[in-house]
């Protein structure tokens, strides 16, 4: 990574036909925090253990908070903290308003969140409202029998007419969605696996009871939430028969074999949404953010309207989904761009415990350029722990793959366990100074030369270019808050432009190993390899902002 600013060169691409976006911003308008900040994932369990026994925990994120807080984010998610069997690692809650032993109890919480926000930073929890574990005190009661008082706050009914499942819904883990209970003689609905049942949100005890479990949070001082499967909420009216998926081929999921037309997205699921957001807003500074996967027509009305908002930021996870090549790029972010509603706040994902490693999928040196792309889109980004340091794949023997999603469907290749590896801290500890014992899954193989204490020694590491990328952002408006547009480009090379008052800073990411020539003016102010830029010229794997 170097200054290239001595070099007094930069690029002028044509411009032709672009269009700006978020031009209606004026100097000195008051930006919320999270559009003008940068939210980091912790995956809790792998992170930092504090107690030996593998497993990341709340002391040790407190611990490695320096960490974070040196990187220059302005919020951490964390993946769920509940009480939990752990049947999918936590996202199968047994209690909503306690803390799962392995990682602390409450007070470890409030001291965490104390510690948080005495860096500045802010601490969002992921809320899961779609289903609880089978664990869960009110399953518990609605599975005991047909006229319990909770039973309604679960998704029960009879066999079909000729037997077996009421409907052809299909989990989204693959199998069918349904669960039969002998002892009642009835089935249950589960998107994800049998253990981790549906929550009926018709029902408006449940609805309340869920509603006091975010007032609980809020209440102890947590900033917002990141809203599981958000889309999943509500199943259409009389849980019919979802449709035939014309497309679907046998490298697909099983889940795919149908469109999920009944069984998520439902019209009235917006309406939570915005309950959520009025709940929410009740409190000062607060954001609630949303795990939504669908098109930019259905994905824009999470945003809810002017009058009646939903979620601040319904996650985008394109440039995750789609092919790492610079056409391919320019449309998918042209087109999200235009489908947002003029109160719409646009986020960028380029990593999460549930996608491949970035560095893994197109190698560290595009692995750079990803991250200054990440870093200069118009919109919140959230990075992923372990993207600063550009962790690749990491091989799991067989005998350690822990992902119940691999396990049911192991042939498609899916497995998230790459995805969760441990934090490598420092290569001269064991186990990288994760934890005094074998970690629960394993470390990256080149952990001994990729961890944190190795890079924060090198000017030219991931780490420090992360680094770089985000103290520039926050110097410069235009990159945190300023309006954008695409620009045209020679083949390989994604262009862009933004703008804030007087100041235009034009990006140029080149996704291909080939140098590529364009025309040079201005200056370069950050380029993602370790010297100055060559005048005339895109080298290979190269990511370049110019003044």
């Amino acid at each position: 990574m170097a200054d290239a600013a001595s070099t007094g060169a930069g690029f002028s691409i044509p411009i032709r036909g672009g269009r700006w976006h978020g031009r209606t911003m004026q100097d000195g308008e008051q930006h919320a925090w999270w559009q003008r900040g940068v939210i980091y994932q912790i995956y809790a369990r792998s992170f930092q253990d504090s107690d030996g026994d593998g497993v990341g925990d709340l002391q040790g994120i407190a611990a490695r908070l320096d960490h974070v807080a040196a990187l220059g984010v302005d919020a951490i998610w964390l993946s769920p903290i509940f009480p939990s069997p752990m049947a999918d690692f936590g996202y199968d809650v047994a209690d909503y308003c306690g803390i799962e032993p392995m990682f602390g109890d409450l007070a470890a919480f409030d001291r965490l969140v104390a510690q948080v926000h005495q860096r500045g930073l802010k601490l969002l929890l992921d809320f899961v409202p779609n289903h609880s574990s089978d664990q869960h005190p009110w399953f518990l009661e609605s599975r005991s029998s047909r006229d319990n008082p909770k039973r309604d706050w679960y998704i029960w009914r009879d066999p079909a007419p000729g037997g077996g499942p009421p409907n052809n819904w299909i989990s989204d883990f693959g199998g069918s969605a349904w669960e039969w209970d002998a002892k009642t003689g009835q089935y249950y609905l589960h998107a994800f696996l049998p253990q981790q049942p549906d929550l009926n949100w018709r029902n408006p005890e449940l609805k309340r009871a869920m509603l006091d479990v975010l007032r609980f949070w809020l209440d102890r001082g947590v900033d917002g939430f990141r809203i599981d499967v958000l889309w999943h909420i509500v199943k259409s009216e009389g849980l019919p028969d979802n449709p035939l998926n014309p497309d679907w081929g046998p490298e697909r999921t099983e889940r795919d074999r149908l469109i999920q037309q009944h069984s998520t997205d439902q019209p009235e699921a917006h309406a939570i949404s915005a309950e959520f957001r009025a709940l929410t807003d009740s409190y000062a500074d607060r954001v609630l953010i949303g795990e939504i996967f669908l098109p930019n027509d259905r994905h824009a009305r999470w945003y809810g309207t002017p009058d009646a908002p939903q979620v601040h930021l319904p996650f985008n996870f394109q440039l995750i989904e789609n092919a790492w090549e610079a056409p391919r790029l320019r449309v998918v972010i042209a087109d999200y761009l235009a489908s947002l509603p003029p109160h719409g706040w646009p986020n960028w994902v380029l990593g999460s415990h549930d996608a491949p490693r970035i560095a893994g999928r197109i190698g560290e040196r595009q692995a750079r350029v990803a991250m200054m792309l990440l870093l200069t889109l118009r919109g919140t980004p959230t990075l992923y722990q372990g993207d600063e340091l550009a962790i690749g794949e990491v091989p799991i023997p067989p005998e350690r793959i822990r992902d119940p999603q691999h396990h049911r469907q192991p042939h498609l290749d899916i497995g998230r366990d790459r995805s969760r590896t441990p934090m490598p801290w420092d290569g001269s500890q064991p186990h990288a100074g994760f934890s005094s014992t074998e970690p629960w899954l394993p470390l990256n193989p080149d952990w001994p030369t990729r961890n944190v204490a190795a890079q924060e020694q090198d000017p030219a590491s991931m780490l420090a270019l992360t680094r770089a990328l985000l103290a520039m952002r926050r110097a410069e408006p235009a990159l945190a808050v300023g309006g954008m547009r695409l620009l045209d480009a020679p083949d390989g090379v994604l262009a862009y432009e933004r703008e804030h008052g007087e100041r235009r800073l034009t990006i140029l990411l080149n996704l291909t190993p080939r140098s590529i020539a364009a025309p040079w003016e201005g200056t370069p102010l950050f380029s993602t390899l370790d010297r100055a830029a060559d005048p005339g010229m895109l080298r290979p794997d190269e990511g370049l902002i110019v003044a």
